[in-house]
Formats: structure tokens, sequence, C-alpha cells
């Protein structure tokens, strides 16, 4: 049962079609609300399967191992984080007192890895768009990391499960949290590098940047990590700041956390659709200036909720 949880269901193998589906959803209300029709539900498994038949290409000065393994340890720290987030529980056979700071750390790892794919490919545009993307990391990482402490503190403890199964027992506990769900999602959406966020990318300005000079098998690779990096994303979210699944088992569970991600990726799409990008000094202005008071203000909330129901 252990070798199913992590390679089939809710593993390897189930995170990889979820992705694939959201990043379906995504690209469909984006296009919806720029009255499109969208692509096919087939599309992105399409992209997929394209991208890997076809060949790789590693620029001649470039660092061809750091190259190569960058978008490989993207994919990896993305799927174990995933193990720890309960889907349709409040529990995981692989949850620890702690796992909580572990998964953080390691969704930090895919921004660090584009960062040395690109700076490793020696391509001007590539080295730009990973300047932008280290400098983007201290733009959302650190309301993300704050606001997601602050439902730590009112559970009293620093696993997920733990967490998920105090909201399970006091769900009215939830609105608490409307503050940190807020900034959780803009700052998701800048980790995602989505729009107004996709300053690395920029494909007007620096031709794709951090991802330019991949291709074949690696950019599908880069493009799995971001839909799963989505997937785990609303996840961890659905998880930490909107209670899970409230305690609910087997289908009923399931469904709670299918709508509940699914809602985050609507509102990802929404933002995506509404906003327009913005300049680098813009977003480190704009995430001082406010997602980090912010977040602190949802810890100040959590702490005065938790001496109020102690």
């Amino acid at each position: 049962m252990s070798l199913v949880y992590l390679f089939v269901f809710p593993g390897t193998l189930f995170l990889i079609l979820y992705a694939l589906w959201s990043e379906w959803v995504d690209r469909k209300l984006y296009a919806r609300f720029q009255n499109r029709i969208g692509p096919p539900i087939y599309q992105p498994i399409a992209d997929v399967i394209k991208l890997l038949a076809k060949e790789e290409m590693c620029p001649d000065m470039a660092d061809r191992r750091v190259f190569v393994i960058a978008p490989i340890l993207a994919v990896a720290s993305v799927m174990t984080a995933f193990l720890y987030i309960p889907i349709w529980s409040t529990s995981t056979p692989y949850s620890f007192q702690g796992d909580l700071i572990v998964v953080l750390y390691l969704l930090t790892l895919p921004p660090l890895a584009f960062f040395l794919g690109a700076w490793s490919s020696s391509s001007p545009f590539a080295s730009v768009g990973s300047v932008r993307v280290i400098t983007q990391l201290f733009a959302y990482e650190a309301p993300l990391i704050v606001v997601f402490l602050a439902p730590a503190i009112l559970a009293g403890t620093w696993s997920i499960s733990g967490i998920t199964t105090f909201f399970a027992r006091h769900p009215v506990l939830i609105l608490t949290n409307i503050i940190g769900f807020g900034v959780s999602i803009v700052a998701w959406q800048g980790k995602l590098e989505r729009i107004p966020f996709d300053i690395p990318e920029a494909e007007t300005e620096i031709a794709a940047g951090s991802f330019v000079e991949y291709s074949g098998k690696l950019l599908a690779f880069i493009r799995l990590a971001l839909d799963m990096e989505m997937v785990v994303g609303a996840s961890l979210i659905s998880a930490v700041q909107l209670g899970g699944s409230f305690g609910a088992g087997g289908i009923a569970g399931l469904l709670i956390y299918f709508a509940k991600t699914m809602f985050i990726v609507f509102l990802l799409a929404l933002i995506k659709s509404v906003f327009a990008r913005i300049r680098m000094d813009q977003m480190l202005t704009q995430c001082w200036k406010y997602l980090i008071p912010l977040s602190f203000v949802q810890i100040l909330i959590s702490i005065i909720v938790k001496e109020g129901i102690s």
C-alpha cells in the first residue's frame, strides 16, 4: 500500500495527471475570460508527448551537468513535497512533526533549480531571466512562509496533518485565515511566475527568459514541474488555510479536495486574466509594502484567537 500511495494514488501518477488537468482548466478559464474558446481537453498531454519526442539541445558554452539536472531537481522536489500533504483525510503515511517546514523548503527548490539551469546555459537572455528568478524569490517567499506559519501557531503544531485535524475539529476558525488565504494566493501566483509576475519569462522583453535555451524532454520536465507546483500549492493552501477535507474521508473527502483546489486554480486564472505584467521593482515594493505586513497581521490574529480558545 505504501508503494501504491507513493507511485499511483495520490502519488506520482495522480499528481502528473491532475497537474495536466489543472493546466487545461487554467488555460480554458483564461481563454473564456478573454472570450476565446481555449484548447481541447487533451492539449496539455499532447504538448508533453510532443516535447518528449523532440531532440534536446544544449548550448555549447553551457555547463551540461547543471543544465540537465536542474529541471529534474525541480520535478523531484515538487513530487516529494506532495507526499506530505493530506488529500482526502487528515493525515498521510509520511506525515511527521515539522513536515510543514520541510514542504516549504522543498517548494523553494524549483525556483533555485530554474535559476541554476538558466545561468548555466550562458545565454544572455537566460542569464537575465535567471537573475529575475532569484530576485523575485526575495519578494514572494517571505510573505508566503510567514502566512503559512500563522495556522501552525493557531493549531499548535508544525505538522500539516495536525493543522488539518485542528480545523476539522474547529471548522469555524477557518474564517480567521481570510487574510492569509488572500496573501498566499497572490504570493503563489508569483512563485509560479504567472501574470502579472511573469517577469523572469517576459517573452516580449527577453524571449522566454530563463527557459529560452531548453527544449525536448528537459522543457517537458520544466512544464510538468510548474503544473505540479500549481497543484501542490493549491493542495497546501487547501490543507493549511482552508482546513483540507474537514476530516471527511473516502469519496466525500476527495470531492472536497477537488472542489477546493479547483477553486484556487480558478482564482489563479482570474488573476492572470485581470492584471498586466508589472516591473520587478514594483513587485518587490508591493510585496514588502503590503504582503509582509498583512502576513504579520494574520499571525497576530492567530495568536489572539489561540489565546482566546486556550
